[in-house]
């Protein structure tokens, strides 16, 4: 394993009840690199980072990591009750312990130091994704494992997010994993881009939407600087809200090169937050 990689996985598969969820997946991240995951509805994305974190028990092939890999992972949901108070501090120390110079210092790589003793469930969808990214941070880890980590913010918060966490890739040199709520809009900084549904369709590096004059018009021209269109052709077509979908009159669907300028979430309303 070169001295820069901090977890391949080779022919990777994981079946439960008669089928693979996931199969022959080759997939590699390295210090300073990210790699975004998509795919459709059902296509095995959050088994794929489960079971390279170890949550999720493998049933073909490999995987390896570097050793003593620090993973820091914010998963596609956490449920909070919103009965129970909760302040940032205790959730940024609920299952690791730190004192508050440290918390303050996790916050503050995310911009929200200011956030420390505030109610969790008084935050903006923002203001909670950066949070659990400095949660993520406050194991100083070798890789970020971000599931769905721009859900529950609108537009611009996304662009926002997509923009710090390329910056902490680039600060703290950490290799960054994440699963995008996307099938064609990713993070601009992503080296490389997986589309996934149950196995690796293809792969390749985003392309940059910098000089599309209507998606400048769309969205503005920042949002030009976090976000790329990713062109590929897979073997599998779907609907907007991210499920696979079969053409009428055909057995299976055909290899096709499509690409869509327009945004959308298959992950809750954006709450303008």
């Amino acid at each position: 394993m070169s001295e820069d990689k901090l977890i391949v996985a080779a022919g990777l598969g994981v079946r439960r009840g008669g089928r693979w969820l996931i199969h022959d997946i080759d997939l590699a991240v390295s210090a300073g690199e990210i790699v975004t995951i998509i795919g459709p509805n059902g296509g095995g994305k959050s088994t794929l980072v489960k079971a390279l974190l170890g949550i999720v028990a493998i049933d073909a092939g490999t995987i390896r990591r570097a050793p003593n890999l620090k993973v820091g992972y914010v998963p596609q949901r956490l449920e909070i009750n919103r009965v129970l108070p909760l302040s940032v501090a205790r959730l940024m120390t609920a299952t690791q312990k730190a004192d508050r110079d440290a918390i303050t210092a996790a916050l503050g790589e995310t911009g929200v130091a200011p956030l420390i003793d505030q109610p969790v469930q008084t935050l903006s969808g923002g203001e909670f994704q950066r949070v659990m990214l400095a949660r993520a941070l406050l194991r100083t880890p070798d890789i970020l494992v971000l599931d769905e980590p721009v859900q529950g913010v609108d537009y611009a918060g996304e662009a926002a997010l997509y923009e710090l966490i390329a910056e902490i890739r680039t600060r703290l040199r950490v290799g960054v994993l994440m699963v995008s709520h996307d099938l064609h809009v990713v993070m601009r900084a992503t080296d490389r881009v997986v589309c996934l549904n149950a196995h690796v369709c293809c792969t390749g590096a985003p392309q940059t939407v910098t000089r599309d004059a209507e998606y400048q018009r769309l969205f503005g021209s920042k949002a030009a600087t976090a976000y790329a269109v990713y062109e590929h052709h897979h073997d599998h077509d779907h609907d907007v809200h991210g499920n696979v979908v079969v053409a009428a009159g055909h057995d299976h669907v055909h290899d096709h090169d499509h690409v869509h300028h327009h945004h959308h979430s298959t992950d809750g309303p954006a709450d303008g937050r």
